[in-house]
């Protein structure tokens, strides 16, 4: 499976890319409205940070308690609770009068349900398309995340000026509410991928399996850490910007955009084992310009071209796929992205720590900084772990064609 049309012809991929696609949306304007309302009401660059990315903190929990049911519950009914549970903790977030520590209570429960969804929906992923369809899925999903926030944050922008930041957050609830149907109506009810019950010491036991290996260890280090560092510079925009912070926003989703169809779609398997390294130094090698707090269009031009390096996370995926035994892909995967989000809720509040003893633009600076510092220290053990997951891919494939030569055979 090599081309959009055919991936299309699929109609569970469609309904799960509509999912996904209401929940990015709902995800790109409910965060930028937050942001604006949290930094209005404290003028914290800190909190604001916090209240963009703060469901990341709760991811670790999730990782650490829930993950067991990414593959023991049905991925339908999953998919359709959680996006629900968005819906109507984000229409609680525009309550007027909310405290502050009640809107932050409500982000750790969203938290927490999006540290499951994301499991159950990349391990499904796995399940609706054929093996070599795997990372086009995954890049179209990625690409559709990008155009979503390009069109999220240039409308949730207009929405925060023109009607409110808590009517803004009525809107997402709305696109969680859709993406919550889509799930409902559009995917095949199917038994989950694995047996038991979900339970906290499930969750360990193949939490444990998976860290236990080096490569896969490097290979989770290297998507969490950078990638992490990068979107803590991306929560300064509102305080770097103010009210033209959307810009920034935007030009990131279309950046990201960029790398992940160049990288989905037109670069050679050969290339893409090489590319990771250097993709994840594009991601933050460009955010040191804000060191010399530059003007908005060239900060606009420093995003735009850093975040062509977000591709990266999508080559180590499949590395990922490949190290990993196919009986907990869905937790090993949910366990990616719970990691990931916690890493960037991390950055985050790095990010607004660091800036409120300093300055927005140094701590900009200081966390890309850390970001080369990272990549480059992974890169020799990241290299073995490609070649690793090279072998397996290998065997994999002669598996899979020994199995078939088999079943052709005549019976004797």
């Amino acid at each position: 499976m090599r081309t959009y049309h055919e991936l299309f012809r699929t109609a569970e991929f469609t309904a799960l890319f509509a999912s996904s696609g209401a929940q990015v949306a709902g995800q790109t304007v409910s965060g930028l409205a937050l942001g604006t309302l949290v930094f209005g009401a404290t003028g914290s660059p800190l909190l604001s940070s916090l209240a963009m990315f703060g469901t990341s903190f709760a991811q670790v929990v999730g990782a650490l308690a829930l993950l067991s049911a990414a593959d023991r519950l049905p991925a339908r009914a999953a998919l359709t609770c959680t996006s629900a549970v968005f819906g109507v903790g984000t229409a609680v977030l525009a309550l007027p009068g909310l405290p502050l520590w009640a809107l932050f209570a409500v982000l750790a429960v969203l938290g927490l349900a999006s540290s499951l969804s994301g499991g159950v929906r990349y391990g499904l992923l796995g399940e609706v398309l054929p093996a070599p369809g795997y990372i086009l899925g995954r890049s179209v999903l990625n690409m559709a995340a990008g155009t979503t926030q390009v069109v999220g944050y240039a409308v949730g922008g207009a929405l925060v000026a023109l009607v409110s930041p808590r009517g803004t957050l009525l809107v997402a609830a709305g696109l969680y509410l859709l993406a919550s149907g889509a799930a409902r109506w559009g995917l095949t009810s199917r038994p989950a991928r694995a047996a038991g019950r979900p339970s906290v010491s499930a969750t360990w036991r193949t939490d444990v399996l998976l860290w236990s290996s080096a490569h896969r260890r490097r290979v989770y280090l290297a998507l969490w850490v950078p990638n992490g560092l990068i979107v803590g510079c991306e929560a300064l925009f509102v305080p770097y910007a103010g009210h033209r912070a959307a810009l920034l926003f935007a030009t990131a989703a279309v950046g990201m955009l960029a790398g992940d169809t160049l990288a989905g779609r037109f670069v050679p398997p050969r290339w893409r084992a090489r590319s990771g390294a250097p993709l994840r130094l594009v991601l933050a090698v460009p955010y040191l310009v804000f060191a010399v707090g530059p003007p908005l269009a060239v900060a606009a031009g420093a995003v735009l071209f850093a975040s062509v390096g977000y591709a990266a996370s999508l080559l180590l995926q499949e590395q990922l796929v490949a190290l990993t035994p196919r009986s907990v892909r869905g937790h090993a995967l949910g366990l990616h992205s719970s990691g990931m989000l916690t890493a960037q809720g991390l950055g985050a509040a790095l990010a607004g720590a660091v800036a409120e003893r300093t300055s927005v633009p140094a701590a900009m600076a200081t966390l890309a900084a850390l970001s080369v510092a990272v990549t480059l220290a992974l890169a020799p053990g990241l290299a073995r772990a490609r070649r690793a997951a090279a072998a397996l891919q290998e065997g994999e494939a002669q598996d899979g064609a020994a199995g078939d030569a088999g079943a052709a055979a005549p019976a004797a």
